[in-house]
């Protein structure tokens, strides 16, 4: 199973989420139905501990988000550069483990591939304070 692809899949839900305003468990059901990729190659569970989580920890996660960043509001955030922002915050808080760099790298690959340019920084940014901050849930 890829980590990789299993995160980035938890953001895109994330993502359906924050836009659609579906229940998690009815985005995550909605999603898999009609996923083209290989199901093989996700970690299910670990996508859906994900998406719960950030679900059920929403706000306090952007309360988090927005105590971190500089000149700038949760609500200006485009919706995929949050639902990355949401996802790494969750795994920085709950994972104690592994090293927040780690979570860190994951969500800038992502961001290369979904988000402009000047997001890279931006996230990278924000979530390098959060991971500094040892803010906890």
């Amino acid at each position: 199973m890829n980590r990789r692809l299993s995160r980035e899949e938890a953001v895109k839900l994330i993502y359906q989420i924050s836009i659609n305003k579906y229940a998690s468990q009815e985005a995550i059901e909605n999603y898999f139905d009609q996923y083209e990729g290989d199901l093989e190659e996700v970690d299910m569970e670990y996508v859906k501990s994900i998406v719960e989580g950030v679900s059920n920890n929403i706000n306090r996660i952007d309360e988090i988000i927005e105590k971190h960043l500089i000149n700038w509001k949760v609500n200006r955030i485009s919706k995929i550069n949050l639902a990355l922002l949401r996802c790494s915050v969750y795994e920085i808080l709950k994972d104690k483990e592994t090293s927040a760099a780690v979570f860190i790298n994951e969500a800038i690959e992502i961001a290369k591939k979904y988000s402009e340019d000047k997001s890279v920084a931006f996230i990278n940014g924000v979530l390098d304070r959060i991971a500094k901050s040892q803010v906890d849930f």
